[in-house]
């Protein structure tokens, strides 16, 4: 579905991503190591918001590694930003509606993330909203529109404690109520243990990628968890924001 060929992005004379090759094809694939390890890079790459320095990026068959963001929404792709953008004027109702505009399944996906429809469908996007509810709403507006591949760039950064602890059913159940792809960048353990892989990047490269167990037992191995389950070990392993 998703092919990287050879992707290389340079910027601020660093090599930020270096000869970055990957066939991606699976429902859930979780990306993940340390800080400063190009993480974001690559997402944004996928998604056109940055352009590589050089390689091609190849979509159910087609190049669209010169493509605009909005060619490849159009392609079936969506990006959650770490932080989500606040929209004064505009209703939950409204950004769903021009995700998936049938009522009953607003109320389906809003259901999925954990959030009653009455309460929200008429709330503005504005600074009403926590964090965590803001997350919920950009996931579930992700998830509305269908798509063939959802891209999520850490979720789980900046929300409250409470939100945190259920972001792991939010995506059990985007998996359940998605006929697209995901990935996702995450440090939290419980997402990276649903994952079905795991891209795991280091100083711009991809140091390993294989199925979810086995990374995590070689995770496991050699990091410790901070107490929102995120995997540490210290400057060069598995970091946690929030």
């Amino acid at each position: 579905m998703l092919e990287l060929q050879n992707i290389c992005f340079h910027a601020d004379d660093k090599d930020i991503l270096k000869n970055i090759n990957l066939k991606i094809d699976d429902k859930f694939v979780a990306i993940t190591g340390p800080n400063g390890s190009g993480k974001s890079t690559l997402l944004k790459i996928i998604m056109g918001i940055i352009t590589p320095t050089s390689g091609r990026i190849i979509f159910d068959g087609e190049d669209i590694t010169d493509l605009p963001i909005n060619e490849r929404a159009n392609r079936g792709m969506s990006f959650a930003f770490q932080t989500p953008v606040r929209f004064k004027g505009i209703r939950v109702r409204d950004i769903l509606s021009i995700a998936e505009g049938k009522p009953v399944k607003m109320g389906t996906f809003l259901r999925a993330v954990g959030l009653c429809p009455k309460d929200y469908l008429d709330r503005e996007i504005n600074d009403t909203l926590s964090g965590g509810e803001l997350k919920r709403i950009e996931i579930a507006t992700a998830a509305a529109r269908g798509g063939k591949l959802s891209l999520f760039d850490e979720p789980e950064a900046g929300i409250d404690l409470w939100s945190f602890q259920n972001l792991i059913q939010v995506f059990e159940n985007l998996r359940d109520v998605t006929n697209g792809n995901i990935m996702i960048i995450s440090h939290q353990e419980r997402i990276l243990e649903i994952a079905d892989k795991i891209i795991y990047l280091k100083d711009g490269e991809v140091d390993r990628y294989d199925d979810s167990a086995k990374i995590m037992e070689e995770l496991n191995m050699t990091h410790h968890r901070n107490r929102k389950g995120c995997l540490i070990a210290g400057a060069e392993g598995v970091h946690c924001n929030g």
